[in-house]
């Protein structure tokens, strides 16, 4: 069976001029072996491809059964675990978030390695260090990088042999987010939305709303604590309500998190006053994977 031309050129093509030129040299080849009526179809696959690439229109491509084999062997993906991939431009805290989803601090031994800048170049593979759970926790490489740019990242990735995939993002809400939710609803893939690293952001609030940590009592401090969370709640929820609206997208949930209190709650089962939506979160991902892959006792 022939792979699909439209993966083979996106996982090589570096932007759409470069996806462009390679389909172009394809249909060129396909056209120079066929009778005069295949290669005038041909002619007009390649035209109509370019046209739809110049307006942003990018291609649609549905993985090959090989393919689709080809991408689980490579994250040694196996029947009866329940496969969570966390995804998110550079920089988004997905290692952290793993790391916490596991009951790792970021310095332990067993941890995905964290910075500032992409540390992760191939899908890391992490399977819960908990053997009642049956979960495999993946590190993917940020996209919108040099290396990763958005309309690529899904199929290169080869995400759509997840089982759940976790978009994660910290300052903005990119066109990187909408187009793996998009590729997910297209895949079938349930997806969850979770905004990282709230604890740097409600401070950052409290700044803002003339918060002094020298001069502030108790009383002050919690009250302007809870405006900053109430502001940075609200605010990301609006923020994502309107980017899915705008791209014809349905709402859906998002879960506001900090990586500290989540480890937290997963290794010490402790519930911090400042936990926001992490219980919640990890609630929602253990029903998700018990519907999907639990099997009632008969």
């Amino acid at each position: 069976m022939r792979d699909n031309p439209t993966i083979v050129h996106i996982g090589g093509a570096k932007d759409g001029q470069d996806y462009a030129k390679r389909a172009a040299q394809s249909a060129a080849q396909d056209a120079a072996m066929a009778t005069p009526e295949k290669a005038l179809i041909a002619k007009q696959v390649q035209v109509a491809a370019e046209t739809r690439l110049m307006r942003g229109i990018h291609p649609v491509a549905i993985p090959t059964p090989s393919e689709m084999a080809t991408a689980k062997a490579r994250v040694q993906y196996r029947d009866g675990l329940f496969h969570f991939a966390v995804t998110g431009i550079s920089g988004s805290g997905k290692s952290s978030l793993i790391n916490a989803f596991r009951g790792l601090r970021n310095s332990e031994a067993g941890a995905c390695p964290t910075g500032t800048v992409e540390t992760t170049t191939d899908i890391c593979r992490h399977p819960d260090p908990n053997p009642k759970l049956p979960f495999v926790w993946y590190d993917v490489p940020g996209a919108g990088t040099l290396t990763q740019s958005d309309w690529l990242y899904f199929n290169s990735q080869g995400l759509f042999v997840f089982d759940c995939i976790i978009v994660l993002f910290d300052n903005r809400f990119t066109s990187v987010d909408i187009s793996i939710l998009t590729n997910c609803r297209r895949f079938q893939i349930p997806t969850y939305i979770v905004r990282s690293k709230a604890d740097v952001h409600v401070r950052n609030i409290m700044l803002d709303m003339g918060h002094d940590s020298d001069c502030d009592d108790d009383d002050r401090r919690r009250s302007l604590y809870d405006l900053a969370l109430e502001r940075h709640v609200s605010e990301t929820r609006e923020t994502v309500k309107k980017n899915l609206k705008d791209a014809g997208l349905p709402d859906q949930r998002v879960y506001v998190v900090s990586h500290k209190t989540l480890v937290s709650t997963v290794r010490d089962r402790v519930l911090s006053p400042k936990t926001i939506h992490e219980v919640e979160l990890i609630r929602d991902l253990l029903e998700e994977a018990c519907a999907r892959r639990c099997v009632p006792a008969s």
